[in-house]
């Protein structure tokens, strides 16, 4: 998949490791952990590959976040994202990542 961040800090996070933004400071491990599930979500070919890694916990969130899927980070955060399809081929979906979110803040 082609993954697209909607967010600078979430960039950031993925290709340097650190937000510029104080805002935006997380523990090493989990800046580790995002950056593994972002490598999942470019490699895999299809959405339909994520619903199979128990882990990731996949899920399509309703009510205000409905139109939005999120996969787990760790037990404590989330990485929410939207889904489509560019329409060039149908196994391509562009992942764009809205929120690195605390699930349970």
């Amino acid at each position: 998949m082609i993954v697209t961040f909607e967010k600078e800090y979430l960039r950031n996070l993925y290709e340097k490791g650190k937000s510029e933004d104080k805002k935006y400071r997380f523990q090493p491990d989990v800046i580790k952990k995002y950056k593994k599930r972002i490598e999942t979500l470019q490699d895999a070919e299809r959405i339909e590959n994520l619903f199979a890694i128990n882990a990731l916990n996949y899920e399509v969130l309703k009510g205000d976040k409905a139109g939005i899927s999120s996969i787990r980070v760790n037990d404590k955060y989330r990485i929410e994202f939207m889904v489509t399809d560019n329409g060039v081929e149908s196994v391509v979906t562009v992942c764009n990542i809205i929120e690195l979110s605390n699930h349970y803040k």
